[in-house]
Order: structure tokens, then sequence, then C-alpha cells
């Protein structure tokens, strides 16, 4: 059912599935709350191989809860989760996270190099020395998001632009079969987040992204899929916004008219007013 009806759920869109072929990332009837307050009700996902997925939505939506069930980290009161086709607990070495920047971590003393290296922890195991064979994936992660001139430097003196892509680097250390982006964008310019889109449309050639923001003007030619998120789930296999995908983001059953601008050029997303 779409936004606006009597019941919430999810919505699926049709042709989704593939038959025979196990999705990335799948979700089933999943419900999850804080302190017994709703923040997802009955979520059905399947995200299969090689998608770019933007997942968007208002602030305190439940973006970030999403992903943080599809990674295991938080766990659904209701339903099943699946990653890489087990469960997030087995298979999370096998993925790559980028989590929200926080300004904090400016006045960490640590270099760009050692922010890399924490990427292979999963690997390593914390307390185990890193080998040569770490520092080679560190550095080649570096070189891959355009770091490694300064992978010397503390990670107080870079900008946010450069924080962001080594935060990158420490997600793609371990060669991700899927990779999840929290908020990627923030704290860059323009040119800088056109630079970053561009790698990560090169990255999603081997392997699936799924992409958090609030900001639907950060919307990419790259992206090829949609959710978006507001206490309920609206999954658009399409790289467009459609008009019950707009009302959920406004948090309104109403359909309301909607314009915003991507790249520069006005998107206009109409839908009919409705009384009751």
């Amino acid at each position: 059912m779409a936004p606006g009806g009597d019941q919430q759920t999810t919505v699926l869109p049709e042709g989704q599935s593939r038959a025979g072929e196990v999705p990335d990332v799948e979700i089933e009837n999943c419900s999850f709350a804080f302190n017994s307050v709703p923040v997802l009700r009955d979520v059905n996902i399947r995200i299969y191989h090689g998608d770019f997925v933007a997942i968007i939505g208002p602030n305190g939506g439940g973006k970030t809860t999403l992903v943080k069930l599809m990674l295991g980290l938080l766990k659904p009161q209701k339903g099943r989760v699946r990653l890489l086709g087990s469960d997030p607990a087995k298979s999370c070495r096998r993925v790559g996270y980028m989590p929200q920047y926080s300004t904090g971590e400016k006045g960490f003393p640590i270099t760009v190099m050692d922010v890399a290296l924490l990427g292979r922890l999963g690997l390593t195991g914390i307390g185990c020395r890193f080998t040569r064979e770490d520092r080679e994936a560190a550095l080649g992660a570096l070189r891959l998001v355009g770091m490694e001139k300064y992978m010397n430097k503390r990670i107080g003196d870079l900008s946010g632009g450069q924080i962001q892509r080594t935060l990158l680097a420490r997600a793609l250390i371990s060669n991700p079969e899927v990779l999840f982006l929290d908020e990627p964008m923030a704290s860059i310019d323009i040119d800088g987040q056109s630079m970053l889109f561009d790698l990560l449309g090169e990255l999603n050639k081997k392997m699936t992204i799924l992409f958090v923001t609030h900001d639907v003007g950060l919307l990419s030619r790259y992206i090829k899929s949609i959710i978006c998120v507001n206490e309920t789930v609206y999954f658009h296999h399409e790289p467009k916004i459609s008009p019950d995908m707009a009302s959920l983001m406004m948090g309104t059953g109403e359909k309301c008219p909607v314009e915003m601008v991507a790249h520069g050029i006005p998107h206009r997303v109409l839908g009919r007013h409705e009384r009751d």
C-alpha cells in the first residue's frame, strides 16, 4: 500500500526480484523501535549485486537505523535480515562501511595512514600488529581515493573533503563486495562531491553501493535505485522520485507538488491533490 493509506507498509517495485539470484541485501517484514517508539515498520527490501542505491529521507526518518539493521549493528524486533546470503554477523567482513563523520574526530592524534589501516581490524583482529601486506593494502586504498600523498599528515590538518576521502579509503581497504556510505558528502564542496561521485561510479562496476543522504539535491547520474525512508520505506527501482515517495519524505499522506534541484536542473515532482 502506498503512503497515505490505512496501513503503513513497504512498497516493492515490480520486477525487482531476480529468479535464482541471491540478493546482496534482503530484509523481510522487519520492524524496529527505540524504547517502544517505532522507527521502522514492516520493511521489505531486496538489493541485488551491482545496484547503486540512494537512501533518502528527512533527518530522524530512520535512514541510519535501516543501514545499521542491514549491517547487523542493530537487531530488528520483528523480521529477518540477510547480508550476502547469510546472517550479517557472518558476512560483515565482506562489506565496507563509512559512518557519518563527526567533527570531534579531527582532534584525535592519528595520521591518514593510521586511519586507513583501521579498516583492516576486521581481518586482523584487535591487538594484532599490522603487517607489510596490511600497509600495502592501506596505501592502495589511499591511492585509489587520491590521498596517498597525505598519508603521513594528521587527520586534524585535513579539509572536510580530504577527511571524507580518507574515511572512504578505510572502508575500501578490505575490497568489499558491498559498500555502505552514510552522508559521505558532508563538508565537501560541489567540485569535491562531483569527484567523489565519479569515483563511486567506477567502484560500482565491481561492488554494490548504498548511499545515505537527506539532501535529494545530491542525487547523481550514477544512482540506479532509490529507497525513501520516513518510518515506512518505499523502494523505487529507478533513479527518480515518485509522488508517493515525495509525500512520504514530507511526512504527509497528501500528494503535493514538490520541486527539487539536482545538478542545477529543476525537477518537478507532481501528484494530484486528494480530498477526503
